[in-house]
């Protein structure tokens, strides 16, 4: 009996041994990251921020694993521009592009010596994928093809996805290959003019969910950082036939519902393959929704979709806008090992944060020879009480020439002129000799203009925006060097 309860001793040591190192392991190895970035998903697209007719369960379970952050902006409320940032941890005008959105043909591109994300997490031994849009940077068939301008040149290891949007006449949808079937070596032209007969039966969101899949399968093994920019709902909105008509909200809602459902897809392989607690998932949208609505039906490009607007609720405008419909999107951040779920977090972040948290978390070095404008915020992402130094929040927003038209400081937004997509500037004027300001926590809707009522703090605010503006003039970028 004496040598029984002995053993059982022996067997609950070696349980709880075997149990904290289990433990440790997951928390001394690299996390991996899976970075989904909507293109053109508004705040009020997706079901737990409201939307009472798109369900969105499979982003509603990923909140619930994770922090889902109410005030969550990306730079600018464009493709490029917006992208430029995510990767980078920098603000738009540190780029030295000049506009929102690179065209086809465009010369600009991202410059080679940025630090990409990717970039960073290759560093440290992440095998690195990207399956969607990249807008950075595109070739033009005849003449200017550059493999500087694609995602290869930039730190992943794979790519399939399109170089602009899909509904630009000459988009491509392109995949990293060896023999180098198209112009140069590097990649593979599998169709041009999307949406094209090759993707007929199966949407652009099905091939880039099929590619990451089997990228995460492959890599169970090491750290990895999957890159996962759908192109939807960006217009024309395009569905594979599987949710045809399945969403009560219409075609914008059969788009939604099928990108849930490969965002359930990729999370549920994590899962099969054991490291869905030790992986880093990123839910947000490179900017608002477009809600230039039009009874136009004509267009080749769009047709009736023109009038299948997305949704910036509770905020004014949305793409294209330097209101906050443009600018603040969805934002979740999900580490089951480490980071508390079920929390709604209103302390304001953006994507210039994302950089530097998982570099840090992953124990890559910043470089000291430029500016990373975004902070580690992994400190908030593990505490539930807000720690002190995020109590306060500066953030610019960038408009076309991407250079800033407004700031934000703490719970006040100061507009030094007005962009909007629409072309509609609901009755207000602002410039830096009549700047708006508005109380953006209390006045969701930027309806009440409080400038005359805070001159001293209106000056304060213009102070540092003009201070921020030269900065941004005197640094330059890599392509003035």
């Amino acid at each position: 009996m004496k040598s029984f309860f002995y053993c059982l001793i022996a067997l609950s040591f070696f349980s709880c041994k075997t149990s904290t190192s289990n433990k440790d392991q997951v928390e001394a190895s690299k996390p991996n990251v899976v970075l989904f970035y909507l293109d053109d998903s508004g705040y009020g697209d997706v079901e737990h921020n409201g939307n009472p007719t798109i369900k969105t369960p499979n982003i509603t379970k990923l909140k619930e694993s994770g922090v889902s952050f109410t005030q969550f902006y990306v730079t600018a409320a464009a493709c490029s521009a917006s992208r430029y940032s995510l990767l980078t941890g920098r603000y738009p005008g540190r780029s030295g592009l000049g506009w929102w959105v690179i065209a086809p043909g465009t010369k600009q591109h991202i410059h080679t010596k940025e630090l990409t994300l990717a970039e960073g997490l290759k560093s440290e031994g992440y095998k690195t994928g990207m399956f969607g849009k990249w807008h950075l940077g595109t070739p033009n068939e005849k003449n200017n093809f550059t493999p500087d301008a694609l995602p290869l040149a930039h730190g992943f290891d794979e790519w399939i996805g399109t170089n602009v949007s899909h509904d630009y006449n000459n988009a491509m949808l392109l995949q990293s290959d060896s023999t180098g079937e198209y112009p140069t070596k590097g990649y593979k032209l599998i169709a041009k003019d999307l949406p094209s007969d090759t993707l007929a039966s199966e949407s652009l969101t099905g091939v880039c969910t099929k590619a990451a899949v089997n990228f995460i399968k492959k890599n169970k093994s090491n750290p990895f950082f999957a890159y996962i920019p759908y192109n939807m709902p960006h217009l024309g909105l395009f569905v594979s036939d599987k949710f045809k008509g399945k969403s009560r909200n219409g075609e914008l809602g059969d788009v939604m519902e099928e990108l849930d459902a490969a965002i359930g897809e990729i999370c549920n392989t994590l899962e099969e393959v054991g490291v869905r607690d030790n992986t880093i998932v990123i839910f947000s949208s490179d900017n608002g929704p477009w809600i230039k609505w039009s009874t136009r039906s004509d267009s080749e490009k769009y047709g009736d979709t023109r009038l299948k607007v997305g949704y910036a609720t509770p905020f004014r405008d949305g793409k294209g806008s330097t209101w906050e419909g443009g600018h603040r999107v969805p934002g979740i951040i999900s580490w089951p090992a480490k980071i508390k779920g079920g929390r709604n977090e209103q302390t304001p972040i953006s994507t210039l944060d994302i950089l530097p948290t998982v570099l840090s978390i992953a124990g890559a070095e910043l470089p000291n020879d430029r500016t990373i404008d975004g902070r580690d915020i992994s400190a908030l992402l593990f505490n539930e009480t807000v720690p002190s130094e995020f109590k306060n929040f500066e953030f610019f927003y960038s408009y076309d020439d991407n250079y800033p038209s407004a700031i934000r400081k703490d719970t006040w937004k100061l507009h030094t002129r007005i962009g909007s997509q629409t072309g509609n500037d609901y009755g207000f004027v602002a410039s830096k000799e009549t700047p708006l300001l508005f109380q953006v926590e209390e006045d969701l809707g930027e309806r009440i203009d409080v400038a005359n009522e805070q001159p001293e703090l209106v000056s304060k605010l213009l102070t540092e925006f003009e201070s921020f503006e030269k900065q941004l003039k005197a640094e330059g970028s890599f392509w003035d060097q």
